[in-house]
């Protein structure tokens, strides 16, 4: 794999930042790192080269070049312009808090080329709501990764009503060539579709814990053991289409029994918005339950212990394809 004499531009340098940077690394694009703070982009550039060069320990780093190779095609800067200027794609990755966005945003909008794709990390705010007022909004586009990016290859893009046809299309062959998984996004909806499909899930699993049909330790089960290790190589339409003799015969011997069964999920369970002492009771219930599982002090070592899996699956995943290919 040869390195491009291409741009990325990354502004922010936490978390989705840095898995950012490392993704389009990893396929030979040179990438530029911004964050306000200089000291924060150098603490980043030296997490990336440590985490490049675990991945590779591990058998897990994505690309053909190797770890130091992929680190070295980073640069950090406190210059918005050096980022911007010329860059073929960028990435922004700030807090989720619209005000902000929309300040970074406009910042960028001064100094943006007209050919370049403006992206932005997010996972609720629709587009429409950060580019109304920039010059260059035809170019801006939503591309929200799941968490963590480096190993879990999904990114949404998700249109304002004014990015254009190129855009989107450009946007969605760039994460192709990076590795990851697009879905595009015919126009923007609350939610995008992972959390809308999360959501409706998280629902469901609160009002079986809440009515004590169910454990939440074994409802996880229900998951991780479960629907999660078919949901890991085929989503769930493709396991309908499997599950029977194709999607029509699926519907014909299950969706009278799909639709009794919905009819009785109930209402989106109130302790979401924790506005009575009801609702407060619920969440420290369950809180209760998950902090005797995982305490609190240790969150930041199953995140670890997280990842490791992850990134053992995303290798499998890209193994088995290659096979296949062969």
């Amino acid at each position: 794999m040869s390195v491009k004499d291409e741009k990325i531009g990354i502004i922010g340098s936490g978390l989705i930042g840095k898995s950012w940077a490392m993704i389009f690394a990893s396929v030979g694009y040179k990438v530029v790192l911004f964050d306000v703070e200089s000291t924060q982009v150098t603490k980043a550039l030296e997490n990336i080269k440590a985490e490049l060069l675990e991945f590779e320990a591990a058998g897990t780093l994505r690309g053909e070049l190797g770890a130091a190779a992929q680190a070295e095609l980073i640069s950090g800067t406190d210059s918005l312009a050096d980022c911007v200027t010329g860059a073929k794609y960028i990435q922004e990755c700030v807090p989720e808090v619209l005000e902000l966005k929309r300040k970074v945003w406009a910042d960028i909008d001064k100094i943006a080329g007209d050919e370049t794709i403006l992206a932005t990390s997010t996972s609720c705010i629709v587009p429409s709501k950060i580019s109304d007022f920039m010059v260059h909004k035809s170019q801006f586009i939503v591309a929200h990764p799941c968490n963590p990016p480096y190993h879990t290859p999904m990114v949404e893009l998700v249109p304002a009503p004014w990015t254009s046809q190129e855009v989107q299309a450009g946007a969605r062959a760039l994460m192709k060539e990076a590795g990851q998984g697009p879905v595009s996004l015919s126009r923007e909806v609350p939610g995008f579709v992972l959390n809308r499909m999360q959501y409706s899930l998280l629902n469901e699993c609160w009002r079986l814990i809440r009515d004590g049909v169910v454990s939440a330790q074994d409802l996880d089960v229900v998951m991780k053991d479960g629907m999660g290790m078919r949901y890991a190589f085929m989503g769930p339409m493709e396991t309908i289409h499997l599950n029977a003799e194709g999607t029509q015969n699926y519907v014909d011997r299950y969706g009278e029994t799909i639709y009794a069964v919905s009819s009785d999920l109930g209402p989106i369970p109130t302790g979401w918005k924790q506005e009575t002492e009801a609702d407060k009771a619920e969440v420290k219930a369950l809180e209760e339950t998950m902090v005797k599982e995982i305490p609190v002090e240790d969150l930041y070592k199953r995140r670890v212990w997280r990842d490791k899996r992850l990134a053992a699956l995303a290798k499998l995943k890209r193994d088995m394809d290659r096979e296949e290919k062969e």
